[in-house]
């Protein structure tokens, strides 16, 4: 199973859900997980929509798995991509040393450097902003169980 450095969990209390449409249907409880079911797969697709994309690696590696306990049903997504925190919040300017080698050289550089002065990056939120959309999403399917 993938750990994810980045990602956040949706709990949904679906009994109040559940008391109301089995009165609709009779026997709500599959068709509720089916709605967080579809849900889970709204946000996963959401926060990979709202990835930024240099390499494509960070929008290919958000995955969702579903989670339930008893009468709970909910779903996790998120990414194991070492740097998703950084994209997600933003990173402070900071001084980069080098860790393995006397000094820093990359490509395009004139010479090799003792440290860098990263200037920092905003944050570019695509999980954050995908989760919050989690009660619309769940809405507009059960409004699909209802109208059937």
């Amino acid at each position: 199973m993938a750990t994810f450095n980045v990602g956040a969990t949706a709990r949904l209390d679906t009994r109040a859900y559940e008391r109301g449409l089995r009165r609709w249907l009779g026997r709500m409880s599959d068709e509720v997980r089916t709605a967080v079911d579809r849900t889970r797969i709204d946000v996963q697709n959401e926060a990979r929509r709202r990835a930024p994309v240099d390499t494509g690696r960070l929008r290919s590696s958000i995955v969702s798995r579903a989670e339930s306990s008893g009468r709970s049903v909910g779903y996790s997504v998120g990414t194991n991509v070492n740097y998703a925190a950084a994209v997600e919040y933003g990173v402070a300017p900071h001084v980069i040393v080098p860790t393995t080698k006397k000094a820093l050289y990359w490509p395009g550089a004139a010479h090799p450097v003792a440290k860098v002065n990263h200037p920092g990056s905003p944050g570019r939120p695509f999980m954050r902003p995908a989760l919050e959309l989690t009660e619309q999403f769940f809405r507009a399917h059960l409004s699909q169980i209802r109208g059937r």
